[in-house]
């Protein structure tokens, strides 16, 4: 009888072993990454595949879908599928000129190829821009939106006023990692601001065409969308500090906000810590 208990123990292990493995390898079997031939544009992206919620992350306006490290890591072992591209014109994505399209459009069709009908949508800075048009043009495809650090590409009279106050010509004429890295990271890590440096400098396409929306963004329309928000930004961010992102949150009824303290412009890589624990526990809420 002994003897039968440990055979049909270890033959239950040996079970457990390989369903684990055959579940594992279906798994990374989905992991890819390549090119999506779409309309007017061929897309890079990867996807960390997996039977998870789907998450798209959207890069910067300095980056393109190599600036996720800190990411794909934590949010996989949280149980979702990260998806990151290279939007148009950036990265090594290829655009047909004499087929213009919206950012919006791509991220649509994007979704399609891959099979995605619902998803968690985030923009950093101005992959906001995309984010927001997103969510006012196909709201029913997300289950929520976060967007941080961004101007959000409001087009308002005094809203643009306000940009060109804060952002002068001499504030144009900076280094990248200067208007971008808040002083307190650029710091303490000389090696993460060497290689956010790296990543910029290959991330955009020398000529290419700018980006291009569905709409034509305003407050009065920020204030249509009835998803799940989160608005985060950096309260050492130059572009978008803390009162910017109050002038969002105003408008967007139920929006959260998170003020991370010691951060610039580029939260998810300078306290990427906060950034993940933040969109995280926003995201299994919705």
């Amino acid at each position: 009888m002994h003897e039968l208990v440990k055979h049909l123990a270890l033959r239950s292990a040996v079970l457990a072993t390989l369903l684990f493995v055959l579940m594992s390898a279906n798994t990374f079997a989905q992991a890819r990454e390549g090119y999506a031939d779409l309309p007017g544009v061929r897309l890079w992206y990867k996807d960390t595949g997996g039977r998870g919620i789907p998450v798209v992350i959207l890069h910067s306006n300095t980056g393109s879908s190599q600036n996720w490290d800190h990411q794909i890591q934590p949010f996989t072992s949280a149980g979702f599928r990260l998806i990151a591209y290279d939007r148009r014109g950036w990265g090594k994505s290829t655009s047909d000129a004499a087929q213009p399209g919206t950012a919006a459009d791509d991220l649509h069709a994007l979704m399609k190829f891959l099979g995605i009908d619902r998803f968690h949508l985030i923009g950093t800075a101005g992959g906001g821009f995309v984010a927001f048009d997103y969510a006012l043009s196909f709201p029913e495809q997300l289950r929520s939106l976060i967007v941080v650090n961004s101007i959000g590409g409001v087009q308002d009279a005094d809203y643009l006023e306000l940009g060109r106050r804060l952002r002068p010509p001499q504030f144009d004429a900076m280094p990248p990692e200067l208007r971008e890295l808040g002083p307190a990271y650029r710091a303490a890590d000389p090696e993460g601001t060497k290689r956010w440096i790296e990543l910029e400098h290959m991330s955009r396409q020398s000529g290419a065409a700018a980006q291009t929306y569905r709409n034509r963004m305003t407050f009065a329309m920020l204030e249509s969308i009835k998803l799940p928000v989160l608005l985060m930004t950096g309260d050492a961010d130059m572009y978008a500090p803390p009162p910017l992102l109050r002038m969002f949150s105003a408008r967007i009824k139920g929006a959260e906000s998170l003020i991370v303290p010691e951060a610039g412009h580029s939260t998810y890589w300078e306290k990427p810590d906060v950034f993940n624990r933040a969109v995280l526990d926003f995201m299994r809420k919705h």
